[in-house]
């Protein structure tokens, strides 16, 4: 009888076990942030875009459409298309150049000028395509946060 349990026990773990090795596909929506923002000499500013792949599944990212707003005030609409893949619960980065409207030209100038940190909002869309999948997904994305001067760094915000 005793080992009768012992050899039940061992069944018993090995299957605990290998029920935990099944491979499950969890597509999650992406966030989508700013790493920085720099001001260039003309007034536009070169965007770095951190977009993080929170599924458990490698995703290619097609597009970028985001409304950008600093200190409540609309910037415009930064648009990108990245074209690369981003690893199960990974991150990278997208690089845009983009013109902002004259009042969160004037909101960001002031942030800089007063070594204080800026609110902004990013609202819009992300087109991704899963690993495996056919056709691409669009994500709704609505994220608020600040960035603050880099020290060291003139027009740079991190």
């Amino acid at each position: 009888m005793k080992r009768f349990l012992q050899l039940f026990a061992l069944a018993l773990a090995l299957a605990v076990l290998a029920g935990c090795g099944k491979n499950t596909r969890r597509v999650s929506p992406p966030s989508v942030s700013i790493q920085q923002l720099a001001v260039q000499a003309n007034g536009n500013w070169v965007v770095d875009v951190r977009v993080h792949n929170f599924s458990s599944v490698s995703m290619q990212f097609h597009t970028l459409e985001l409304a950008v707003s600093v200190d409540e005030h609309a910037a415009g609409t930064l648009r990108a298309a990245p074209g690369m893949s981003i690893g199960p619960t990974s991150a990278d980065v997208v690089k845009a150049t983009f013109k902002p409207d004259g009042m969160a030209r004037i909101a960001v100038a002031d942030a800089l000028a007063g070594r204080r940190s800026l609110a902004y909002r990013l609202e819009g869309k992300v087109s991704a395509t899963p690993d495996e999948a056919r056709k691409p997904r669009e994500f709704e994305i609505d994220y608020r946060s600040s960035v603050n001067p880099a020290p060291g760094l003139d027009g740079v915000l991190r």
